[in-house]
């Protein structure tokens, strides 16, 4: 298992961002450049993980290939085939997007999410980003959100079934999935059942901590450093652990510091677990 995060402070070389890297302890990382960067950037960034021995654990694309907008869509799947190329290139662990919003945010809720053409829109989407790749040595996947397809991990195997594509794996999401007070109230569970359920597809995992606040009604179940909410990252390290080498990754953090001290945090957690990161 190997623990990777954001990079936040800035770097215009290899050798920049690599002292960075080595300072927050990262041994699996999210590529430093995307696919509009030059050719030889590419390379020289890719030689640097490789001379490091790091773990390309994503290639994130973060682009609404939904959006209702016909123009913005064409232009968000573009680029999203663009990052696929690139994952591909580098031998990526995953190329990971959310599914897409209906909505005037990006990410935002819609209740046309739940409907049977918004599913199908996403199917066929999906398909046609990974048939114009046609990956050998990553695979294209979804981020679970609260929201939005796909919500649980039985939903995220039916998508897999109806995508039907050797090139599409799970990105695991474990918060952004637990949307509900049971879930929350039985989060261990919910976590094992993701793990049971989805561990021959997961390639990349976001390991996150939750915490309810029983003052704002009706529910508020907020996403807070690890180590800060009620989240058993013991439990989620050891089911990651048993995967091999797969990445985990601390994310949505304020700057460099926040990553340090969680970085630390999931290391001490490890180490009490008996794991090795």
């Amino acid at each position: 298992m190997r623990l990777g995060g954001s990079v936040m402070k800035p770097y215009n070389s290899p050798s920049e961002w690599l002292a960075q890297v080595n300072e927050l302890g990262y041994r699996a990382v999210i590529f430093p450049v995307d696919c509009t960067a030059p050719a030889e950037v590419r390379r020289e960034y890719l030689q640097c993980i490789k001379d490091n021995d790091l773990l390309i654990g994503e290639v994130g694309v973060w682009r609404n290939c939904m959006s209702l907008d016909p123009a913005g869509r064409e232009r968000h799947i573009a680029y999203a085939i663009g990052q696929l190329e690139l994952a591909e290139e580098v031998g990526a662990r995953c190329c990971v997007n959310i599914a897409g919003a209906w909505s005037e945010l990006w990410d935002g809720y819609h209740p046309g999410h739940a409907t049977r053409e918004y599913y199908e829109s996403l199917v066929g989407i999906t398909r046609r980003i990974i048939d114009a790749v046609q990956p050998r040595n990553t695979c294209f996947s979804l981020e679970p959100m609260p929201w939005m397809c796909p919500e649980s991990p039985e939903e995220y195997l039916q998508l897999i079934k109806d995508i039907d594509r050797e090139g599409f794996a799970v990105h695991l999401d474990y918060a952004n999935m637990i949307n509900s007070i049971g879930r929350y109230r039985d989060s261990s569970g919910f976590i094992r059942r993701c793990f049971e359920l989805l561990t021959p597809h997961i390639r990349s995992i976001h390991a996150k901590d939750l915490l309810l606040d029983d003052v704002r009604l009706p529910l508020c179940i907020e996403e807070v450093a690890p180590g800060k909410g009620s989240i058993d990252l013991g439990l989620v390290l050891k089911l990651a652990d048993a995967l091999g080498d797969v990445p985990v990754f601390v994310e949505h953090l304020p700057d460099h510091e926040a990553y340090l001290a969680a970085a630390n945090h999931m290391r001490a957690v490890a180490q009490k677990s008996g794991l090795t990161v």
